[in-house]
């Protein structure tokens, strides 16, 4: 029964990062109720993996600490504050030492996003179909970077790594 939970689990906290991905680059928006459940599926996680209290402090370390290094992001405007908080929500998936592969993974997904967006936005003008619908979009020159895409990719590429995986 308790592997059956983390499973669907497993499977919400994906839908939800896709859902954040999705929001992030249509509206640059990462909606308060998406980043609170990302945060509640943690616990039932925990639950159902069996996480001792030393175990689930570490994971709950490691998203203060990534609470911290979103916001020392957020304040000098490099991201929005609702990247801030999914990343911390995320995080706390991840203890200690998975949470340095999720900071690279996310950190690696980002330099690509922010590759791709340059090459395209430097394309699309130049593409009929697409010139006159390019603002408001992330595809739009001065258009912020939806960085949520990247914090969900970071997600995906590092959850087969962690303790809740395993307990499959």
């Amino acid at each position: 029964m308790t592997a059956m939970l983390l499973q669907i689990t497993i499977l919400v906290l994906a839908g939800l990062m896709l859902a954040a991905a999705l929001f992030d680059a249509h509206k640059f928006i990462i909606p308060n109720w998406l980043v609170g459940l990302v945060l509640l599926t943690f616990p039932v996680a925990a639950l159902a993996a069996g996480l001792g209290w030393a175990e689930a402090g570490n994971h709950l370390l490691g998203g203060l600490m990534a609470l911290v290094i979103g916001f020392a992001l957020f304040a000098p405007g490099w991201i929005g504050g609702g990247d801030a908080k999914l990343f911390a929500a995320s995080a706390l998936w991840f203890g200690w030492p998975e949470i340095i592969a999720f900071l690279i993974h996310t950190v690696m997904a980002g330099g690509v996003l922010v590759i791709a967006l340059l090459v395209l936005r430097r394309l699309a003008p130049h593409i009929p179909v697409l010139a006159g619908r390019l603002e408001g979009t992330a595809l739009a020159v001065k258009a912020p970077v939806p960085y949520g895409i990247a914090i969900a990719a970071g997600v995906f590429w590092s959850l087969p790594n962690t303790v809740f995986w395993q307990a499959f």
